[in-house]
């Protein structure tokens, strides 16, 4: 409940135009000791959370088992956890393309989901609590890969959870 709080207060900061991503290019001391905030740390623990729910326990277990043991006693860069993902995927999903738009971009994306019959569709857009004329930055453009997860009418009791990964603006 506490962890979810502060999801929830983190969110709001990153609702605001004015937010930063979690990685980020910088250039000097204070431009680090910036970017180690609240929102940096709390959106890092969600995301890796969201990642290890679309790859399974299992799997996301075994992608850090393996970036520990390849970085041991060493230094390594946030794309050396994304390799070490990859490597436990076998290509079938590019947990760095994944995860880099999620670390890249500030804020998070609104998905709105639609029903006409049995045909669903979803569509995503930056979420924008509310606008900061003197920090206004276009982002419209920006585009995340969702994983979106779903159950079906048709659900039996070994595999009721069904993924969809939405990696354009809009989807079916």
């Amino acid at each position: 409940e506490d962890f979810l709080n502060l999801i929830f207060k983190a969110m709001m900061k990153d609702s605001l135009n004015s937010s930063h991503p979690v990685s980020s290019a910088v250039q000097s001391s204070e431009q680090i000791e910036e970017m180690f905030d609240t929102l940096s740390y709390i959106k890092g623990a969600s995301l890796l959370l969201m990642l290890k729910n679309y790859l399974t326990k299992d799997v996301f277990q075994a992608g850090i088992e393996v970036y520990l043991h390849n970085h041991s006693y060493g230094s390594a860069h946030s794309d050396d956890l994304w390799d070490s993902m990859n490597e436990i995927t076998n290509g079938t999903l590019d947990v760095k393309k994944l995860m880099k738009t999620w670390i890249l971009h500030k804020g998070f994306p609104l998905v709105t989901v639609v029903r006409k019959g049995k045909i669903i569709s979803v569509q995503q857009e930056k979420f924008l609590y509310c606008m900061e004329p003197e920090n206004w930055t276009s982002d419209a453009s920006y585009v995340w890969q969702i994983p979106l997860t779903y159950k079906t009418s048709s659900c039996n009791f070994t595999h009721c959870t069904n993924a969809y990964l939405l990696d354009q603006k809009s989807g079916m």
